[in-house]
């Protein structure tokens, strides 16, 4: 009886233990799995970082769920700094390159043009920026950028400029202007009127997929290619924007498809 008893307290610890020991099992296979993902960088400014907004709703984060329901297994990984210039982007290129991304999303200049800075150290920054991560066979997509109006024409048309002049002459894809259906509305912004709401950036990540999802399947093939098989991402929902006032992203994959195959 004093046997049965103690088998009887026994049980449930075993019991527990076992619980415990899954856990942490599934907790590391779950860990190993996202360590292993290809990486998507999403490199910027509080544009970028979500400055305002929770961490889930900043577009790297929305962007990760978009991606998963497209069936595309990548992890994205924010790494923007609020106020950051391209000279300090320039600086952060070591650190984002120790964290082995295979694609990097580029969004700076906005506050260099906001504060007025040269044109020609805007572009030769972001132009270093881009040479550093191609010389490290990674993948960049540019973020095009606009400034308010109230800037004078010269100098926002100058700026407009520099980020379809450096994707051409590096050969990148172009997001022609990060938030495009987004900047100066007031339902899609935040009382600063610059930095977007939770809504708004997933208006950002539906004009940010057109150009992404062709590089994501050239990089899907090459993978294929060098692990002996080939390999195409079957997308598991519909490529097209779902938030009102965003584009269909079928739109423009054609487009990117012709460029990316002129590149390559």
């Amino acid at each position: 009886m004093t046997n049965h008893r103690r088998s009887l307290r026994i049980l449930p610890l075993s019991v527990a233990l076992f619980i415990v020991v899954s856990l942490i099992a599934m907790t590391g296979w779950a860990k190993s799995e996202t360590e292993e993902r290809p990486r998507i960088i999403a490199f910027g400014d509080s544009l970028t970082a979500g400055l305002g907004v929770r961490s889930q709703d900043a577009y790297p984060a929305q962007l990760q769920r978009r991606l998963e329901e497209l069936g595309f297994r990548y992890q994205v990984i924010n790494a923007g700094v609020s106020g950051e210039t391209t000279a300090g982007g320039l600086r952060r290129v070591p650190w984002v390159l120790s964290a082995k991304p295979d694609i990097v999303i580029l969004e700076l200049g906005a506050n260099d043009g906001l504060r007025g800075l040269s044109l020609e150290q805007t572009k030769n920054n972001l132009g270093r920026i881009i040479q550093q991560l191609r010389q490290a066979d990674v993948t960049v997509i540019l973020a095009g950028m606009k400034l308010p109006p109230n800037y004078g024409e010269e100098y926002t048309k100058q700026f407009e400029v520099i980020y379809p002049a450096l994707a051409a002459q590096h050969r990148i894809p172009l997001i022609p202007f990060f938030l495009d259906g987004v900047a100066g509305s007031t339902a899609l912004n935040q009382a600063d009127g610059i930095h977007p709401t939770r809504e708004g950036y997933k208006i950002i990540v539906e004009h940010v997929l057109p150009v992404l999802v062709p590089v994501l399947e050239k990089h899907n093939r090459n993978r294929g290619k060098r692990q002996g098989h080939s390999f195409t991402p079957a997308p598991s929902a519909p490529l097209h924007g779902t938030t009102p006032g965003a584009p269909s992203v079928k739109r423009r994959i054609g487009a990117n498809q012709d460029f990316l195959k002129k590149v390559s």
